[in-house]
């Protein structure tokens, strides 16, 4: 069996239900939670698998939030500097 995700037009559901009915043997729908919250949910799943791996890898690494605000100051720091009229 094949999981896929369709669209249906507004003014088509009904007549989509009654074919799927006329076919229940073949075709089962349920609701998937995950894509009733956020519509792109396995979209974003993707893209933090992918973090995840190249953070493993070593090709991204985390900072901590102290180090991060520091950064954050130093720059915001020069670039009052240097564009300070």
């Amino acid at each position: 069996m094949q999981t896929m995700a369709i669209q249906i037009q507004d003014d088509y559901v009904n007549d989509f239900i009654n074919y799927v009915n006329n076919h229940s043997d073949s075709i089962t729908i349920t609701k998937n939670k995950n894509l009733e919250y956020d519509t792109y949910f396995y979209e974003r799943q993707k893209e933090l698998h992918k973090i995840r791996t190249d953070i493993k890898n070593e090709k991204n690494q985390l900072i901590s939030f102290d180090d991060f605000e520091d950064k954050t100051n130093k720059l915001e720091k020069e670039l009052e500097l240097k564009y300070a009229n």
